[in-house]
């Protein structure tokens, strides 16, 4: 009898580990995080201007910005500037900065999922981090913060392909821009 409740107790043992592995390992799953990478054909300070600067962002990403590079500063991006409430960032404050090596900022998603991700606390972060290759520079973005239900699974697939396609822009512009200067 002391056999089997040994052997009872070192299976629900085995079993409640089990379980708080998975737990854990959902908590941290790695798959939830976006990262976009690209190189451009620019010094590392210029690719980190086309982050904190208002022109550099509508260039390639917006329509309007209203970005302050500095701690606390707005990051504000917006996609529809006449209805400033949807389709923006309003609100968004830039949370670390390392000129010209690294930004951080919280980011809020458009209408389709305001209703949840924009009143999230906290918001989803996205930090990108700019590394020298001489001439040129690499650029990672990483954005988390994103939580473990089918909405927003549906939102960070959203920003995957939103990224993805930001970053094809940004690469067209700055390296098109770098060729120009070439050809002049």
């Amino acid at each position: 009898m002391r056999s089997l409740t040994i052997l009872l107790i070192v299976c629900a043992l085995i079993f409640s580990a089990k379980v708080i592995a998975q737990k854990i390992e959902k908590q941290n799953n790695m798959d939830n995080i976006i990262v976009e990478t690209v190189v451009l054909n620019c010094l590392k300070g210029k690719a980190f201007e086309m982050f904190t600067s208002n022109k550099g962002l509508e260039s390639w990403l917006t329509v309007k910005a209203d970005v302050q590079p500095q701690p606390g500063g707005k990051y504000e991006l917006f996609w529809e500037p006449a209805d400033p409430q949807n389709n923006s960032t309003i609100g968004c404050k830039v949370l670390a900065i390392d000129k010209p090596n690294f930004l951080n900022f919280e980011w809020k998603g458009p209408k389709q999922y305001k209703h949840f991700m924009n009143n999230a606390m906290p918001l989803t972060n996205v930090t990108v981090i700019f590394t020298a290759l001489g001439d040129r520079t690499r650029v990672s973005l990483i954005h988390t913060g994103w939580r473990d239900t089918k909405d927003w699974e549906e939102a960070r697939r959203y920003f995957i392909k939103a990224w993805k396609g930001g970053f094809s822009q940004l690469e067209k512009y700055v390296n098109r821009e770098k060729a120009s200067e070439n050809n002049d």
